[in-house]
């Protein structure tokens, strides 16, 4: 459970972005979203490979 310590007189706007900020780092919606179909191991580690060229790419292009 996240707890947000709110001061007195603090805008709540800001107390929502402290929240969003700190459910953000917990990464629940990123592991909801990965559980809510299989991917096989064997498509991760094609798709894990794919995505490393990708950025080894981008920054052989940079230099």
């Amino acid at each position: 459970m996240l707890v947000i310590p709110v001061k007195e007189g603090e805008n709540i706007e800001r107390a929502l972005k402290k929240y969003k900020k700190k459910f953000e780092k917990t990464g629940v919606m990123r592991q909801l979203r990965s559980r809510k179909e299989f991917v096989k191991p064997s498509v991760e580690n094609r798709q894990a490979r794919i995505k490393a060229a990708y950025k080894q790419r981008l920054r052989s292009a940079e230099i």
